[in-house]
């Protein structure tokens, strides 16, 4: 299948924006979505403290401008909008409106010990909320789908979402974390979220097992080595006629930032995989 070949700039943690956009057009991909917080690029210790390439809200117009200069589409705004801070979500709504990029993400209530009704009673005002000003500003919410969340699977994001208007509000659907928690069949999973399925993230994962027994633990691992079907994902969004952006959010540590990038794109290639014209 053909689909938009998208990476997510939070891979690339030793970037600078500069040189991730550098990076997608060597690599091939068509479009970028970039992190964005309120401190932007950091000075910690690991990749997303100190990730280089996360972009400060003052920031997204220039990094916008780079894209466009280069031929790449920016994809949306990987933003950290929780459950319930409409503050947040207005300033990310109106950061998109501004610079023109079509979404921003939210997420679900994390699992703190608040009982799931509550959290979900809580949560469907927000969604609420989130439609009516998107609508406004012209900008889509996307939820993804992560694992210590209250909405780790399709059917729990479909039944936040249900009734509301998928042209305001939507999907990220995360290959990756649903591997960690929330897995359905891919097929019955795109075929639930139907005009919500907004966007893909892409990444793998596998299990190790510790010395001696117990729990396994997960890990990031390279896109072709782990326990997401990559070629199945591909054929069941292809099914289901996605014609969205496939966004490359690879965490593994096996090869750099900027070679993860090129492997990843000869994997797709491999998988007739291809990128826009």
């Amino acid at each position: 299948m053909t689909v938009n070949l998208g990476i997510c700039s939070v891979s690339l943690f030793d970037h600078t924006p500069d040189q991730a956009i550098a990076t997608a057009v060597a690599a091939g991909y068509g479009g970028i979505e970039w992190r964005v917080t309120d401190a932007g690029a950091g000075a910690g210790t690991d990749r997303f403290d100190a990730n280089l390439c996360t972009l400060a809200p003052g920031e997204v117009a220039e990094a916008v401008a780079g894209c466009v200069s280069a031929g790449l589409t920016v994809i949306g705004l990987d933003t950290y909008v929780d459950s319930g801070d409409r503050d947040s979500a207005e300033r990310a709504f109106a950061l998109a409106a501004a610079t023109g990029v079509p979404w921003i993400r939210f997420r679900a209530p994390w699992r703190d010990g608040t009982g799931f009704r509550q959290a979900f009673s809580a949560a469907t005002a927000f969604v609420a909320y989130l439609e009516r000003r998107g609508a406004v500003h012209g900008v889509r919410a996307l939820l993804e789908l992560h694992q210590r969340t209250i909405c780790p699977s399709a059917s729990l994001a479909h039944r936040l979402l249900s009734g509301t208007d998928p042209a305001a509000v939507g999907v990220l659907y995360d290959a990756g974390n649903l591997m960690i928690e929330g897995y359905e069949d891919h097929q019955i999973a795109l075929e639930l979220l139907g005009p919500y399925l907004a966007g893909v993230h892409l990444k793998n994962v596998a299990f190790d097992r510790p010395p001696g027994g117990g729990v396994w633990r997960p890990r990031w691992s390279p896109l072709d080595d782990g326990v997401v079907d990559v070629a199945g994902l591909l054929a069941a969004l292809d099914a289901v006629d996605f014609d969205g952006w496939v966004s490359l959010e690879d965490f593994s540590d096996d090869r750099s930032p900027a070679d993860t990038a090129h492997h990843n794109a000869a994997v797709l290639a491999r998988l007739s995989v291809g990128t826009p014209s």
